[in-house]
């Protein structure tokens, strides 16, 4: 069913064109990245940032550019809405935590990893029968599970210190 006032074969305005209820033209910035089915996207967008402020950024970047910076201003935006006070900064935050307490826990593995192998290490030469000749210097070993791990001291130790270098250049 045709609409009154627009013409056989016209596009629908696109949805930042229809909040502002303004004419859509063919070139229109706002177009390709506000499409006419998803109204609330600009409707976030425009109360945060504003309509001006909008065209104004898109403007002054490159067309492979502009998809992922109206990606970003609808994540800020709805992200404000939801917290006004922090918008998307308590989310990164709550990440930021999320990969402090991972990382925590990642030096703990490493570092049981590191003693589970020299533990084994003693056991494998205290076990060893070239230690003596004689049967009542033979030790039993320790009846715990030991584990066969793949990852030597050294292997461990460069990646803890990989992991720290990845840490300090993201200022984890």
């Amino acid at each position: 069913m045709k609409e009154v006032g627009r013409k056989e074969g016209a596009s629908p305005p696109c949805a930042a064109c229809k909040l502002l209820r303004r004419r859509c033209c063919q070139d229109c910035i706002f177009r390709p990245y506000f499409p006419a089915d998803e109204p609330q996207k600009f409707a976030s967008v425009h109360k945060v940032f504003g309509a001006s402020n909008v065209s104004k950024m898109l403007q002054e970047l490159s067309e492979q550019q502009r998809g992922d910076a109206v990606n970003s201003m609808v994540y800020e935006a709805n992200a404000r809405m939801r917290d006004p006070v922090y918008g998307c900064v308590a989310s990164i935050s709550y990440l930021q935590q999320q990969i402090d307490g991972l990382m925590k826990q990642l030096a703990l593995a490493q570092a049981e990893v590191v003693h589970l192998r020299v533990r084994q290490s003693a056991l494998s030469q205290a076990t060893s029968p070239s230690n003596s000749d004689s049967p009542s210097s033979y030790t039993f070993p320790n009846p715990e599970p030991s584990f066969d791990l793949s990852m030597d001291i050294e292997q461990a130790t460069s990646f803890k210190e990989s992991m720290w270098s990845f840490s300090s250049f993201y200022n984890v």
